[in-house]
């Protein structure tokens, strides 16, 4: 039987990781599933809540006693997996059919793959533009509504491509994805040096050394996306310097 393992880091919010764990048990099935919630010390006293909540031996929940950052936190559970496939998810996922199981099955057909990433949608059916090429300055600064930078967006978004279809990409969502357990272990997880943002873009790059990453259209799940840079100005420093880190690790990019 296939082992999987999943993980979601919150930070408040117990409610909705509840309601993505309770999606994930659902629909996914005949595997051997585990799935953990890492709480990074929630004033909210969401860990606590998760505790009491999560009764099905299938969830662990671990919590910290500090707010880790994203990465570091889900780097937490690195030494428990004895899975085959690991998923990255969001506390704001919702899943409505064995997503799970359909990834790893196109992954299993190729084994050249070694991180993916399904289609994502809004909670009301609207399509999300995740798949990226690397980051650089004009793509991100278009995807931040600079006026006049639409053409440089749209190839960094990959909308010259067809994405119907499954398709290498090279910056795959932290939101959702699925990595070989093998290479999430051999690549030490993510980069802990990032407290939040961009990491996504940084673990991906770690993982085509070892192999393809892949968006694959076919399977769908639901992701609310709360966009914390849009909102204050904190979240939207801590992305700059997220951004100022990647650059010097992986090179700068204009277009």
């Amino acid at each position: 039987m296939r082992k999987i393992s999943a993980c979601i880091v919150c930070y408040t919010g117990a409610d909705e990781v509840l309601r993505a764990v309770e999606s994930v048990l659902r629909h996914t099935g005949g595997c051997g599933l585990q799935v953990y919630l890492v709480d990074n010390a929630s004033p909210d006293g969401a860990g606590e809540a998760l505790e009491q909540a999560a009764k099905d031996p299938r969830v662990q929940v671990l919590r910290l006693p500090g707010n880790l950052g994203f990465g570091r936190g889900h780097n937490q559970v690195l030494p428990l997996l004895d899975s085959e496939y690991h998923f990255v998810l969001n506390p704001d996922i919702l899943v409505d059919s064995d997503v799970l199981n359909a990834m790893c099955d196109w992954m299993d057909g190729h084994p050249e793959a070694v991180m993916a990433t399904p289609r994502l949608l809004f909670p009301d059916g609207r399509e999300q533009v995740l798949p990226k090429r690397r980051p650089n300055l004009l793509g991100l600064a278009a995807r931040q509504g600079v006026p006049g930078l639409a053409r440089f967006g749209a190839h960094y978004a990959m909308l010259d491509e067809d994405l119907t279809k499954p398709t290498p990409i090279e910056f795959c969502t932290g939101s959702f994805f699925c990595m070989r357990t093998e290479v999430f272990r051999q690549i030490g997880g993510f980069d802990e040096g990032y407290f939040m943002y961009v990491e996504d873009a940084d673990i991906t790059q770690k993982a085509r050394q070892r192999g393809l990453v892949y968006y694959l259209p076919q399977c769908t799940a639901y992701h609310a996306w709360h966009r914390a840079p849009n909102k204050s100005l904190k979240p939207f420093w801590m992305q700059l310097k997220s951004m100022g880190r990647y650059f010097c690790k992986w090179g700068f990019r204009l277009k």
